[in-house]
């Protein structure tokens, strides 16, 4: 009998298991390889395709991009969006990619608070302690520019100081056993207090990051993402500045633009998973782990390129690719199936890039032009580099336009992110079907509705116009 009784309580003591990933932080971190695994925690909730693996990109292009991309698949979320130069498929909201791309960012936000509540733990011997702060700071402060941009009105539509954004949450939340108080339902923050965290937070990250760190934050990207919010705010100056760091840091170890558009993507197929020296931050992705969310709608298995795949469920129209001169290697850089793909996304474990080298000169040369500057280099000295890649003549100093930029800009980024917020900044409508008037750049069908799931539970969020 005793032995019975004693191996029936052993049994009970093996059995009664505390999950791990629900241990409140007391209980969880408690030393600093705990605060690593944590800050690679917040590395993955950002991989995510619900993040920077693929979703935030696609909503830039799909969003408001009618006349050049035609939506083919069968997710109506996604048919949505696509469909929003049109009146008669608004996006509603419960929409799951609104849900998503907010309970992602916040999930991504939230670990970062977690790491910075708990750098007591960093001394250095597992991560440099400057390194680990930078790097949950860089990580929030993105996270947060995405969200205003997403959620928000557009920059200079209206008062900053009382249009309504996002919650600014910069303290951990987790369960408490007394329950949930009122810091846990917070009201949304305005645009110009949510643009001003994320500076915040870039700007200390920029000061504690290394220059080279793998695939993980760096200087640079820091950098690049103030250039990024100073574009958006119409700050040349700063857009400029912060380019030019980037771009003077990259050429400093000897680093320039690729010599070959094409060798910029199918990093898995052609250079088994070696990221491109001008990728400045990237979401790796490897055959263990990650996935390429623009290949996933971009992509479709081309029976010709070994290791090809996705759902086919983006065409890129004639017109796009007539925008291109002739001679120009993005105007050929499609593959024809049943309907054109970019070649940009066919590679199934292909790296999903963020931020690339061109970006900052493309910036740097239209915040110079005008400016009516020349900080580390004339606009026409930096168009001519992006050109010359892709076998374009250059245009000379006297002909460039500002269209001459913005256009080389679209072609050079094109897929990558940027069509919506590029036609916000400059005050442009969104082109509808057949290039019909679609939505002036500041209509409320270009801002994403606050998540149904979220209003519910927090009362104290205001829905926003137009939904």
């Amino acid at each position: 009998m005793a032995t019975l009784v004693l191996s029936f309580s052993a049994c009970q003591k093996r059995l009664d298991i505390v999950p791990f990933q629900s241990l409140p932080p007391e209980q969880g971190l408690k030393t600093e390889g705990d605060l690593v695994g944590l800050l690679i925690g917040a590395y993955d909730a950002m991989q995510s395709t619900s993040s920077y693996g693929g979703d935030i990109q696609l909503m830039a292009d799909l969003w408001a991009n009618r006349a050049y991309i035609r939506f083919r698949g069968t997710f109506n979320g996604l048919l949505q969006i696509a469909s929003i130069t049109t009146a008669s498929n608004p996006i509603q909201v419960d929409n799951g990619w609104a849900t998503t791309l907010w309970s992602n960012a916040y999930r991504t936000i939230n670990t970062c608070n977690l790491v910075l509540a708990n750098m007591n733990l960093s001394q250095g011997a597992r991560r440099n302690k400057n390194w680990t702060e930078g790097e949950a700071l860089f990580m929030r402060g993105s996270m947060y520019f995405e969200l205003v941009r997403l959620y928000g009105k557009t920059w200079g539509d209206g008062d900053n100081n009382t249009n309504l954004a996002v919650p600014l949450i910069l303290t951990p939340t987790s369960f408490q056993a007394s329950g949930l108080t009122d810091a846990d339902y917070p009201r949304r923050a305005t645009v110009a207090a949510v643009y001003d965290r994320a500076k915040q937070d870039l700007q200390r990250a920029a000061t504690l990051l290394p220059n080279s760190n793998l695939h993980y934050a760096t200087k640079s990207a820091a950098w690049a993402q103030l250039s990024r919010i100073a574009l958006m705010q119409g700050d040349f100056a700063t857009a400029r500045d912060m380019a030019n760091s980037a771009i003077q840091d990259f050429e400093g170890r000897g680093i320039g633009l690729a010599s070959n558009f094409r060798d910029l993507f199918f990093n898995f197929i052609n250079f088994g998973g070696v990221a491109p020296r001008e990728y400045i931050f990237y979401m790796r992705v490897t055959t263990q782990d990650g996935t390429n969310g623009l290949n996933t709608y971009y992509g479709q298995t081309v029976g010709s390129i070994p290791g090809t795949a996705g759902r086919g469920d983006m065409d890129v129209q004639t017109a796009w690719v007539n925008l291109h001169q002739v001679g120009d290697a993005r105007r050929t850089f499609f593959t024809v199936t049943n309907r054109r793909l970019t070649n940009k996304h066919l590679d199934r474990f292909g790296h999903v890039p963020v931020i690339r080298l061109a970006e900052m000169y493309l910036t740097r040369a239209e915040a110079n032009f005008r400016l009516g500057t020349t900080v580390g280099a004339t606009p026409a000295a930096d168009i001519k580099r992006i050109r010359d890649r892709v076998g374009l003549p250059e245009i000379a100093a006297a002909d460039l336009t500002l269209d001459n930029i913005i256009r080389e800009r679209q072609l050079e980024l094109a897929f990558e992110g940027h069509y919506l917020w590029d036609q916000k900044r400059l005050r442009r409508s969104a082109p509808g079907s057949n290039f019909t008037n679609g939505p002036a750049w500041n209509s409320p069908r270009l801002i994403m509705p606050i998540p149904q799931r979220e209003m519910d539970v927090n009362k104290n969020l205001v829905q926003n116009e137009g939904y």
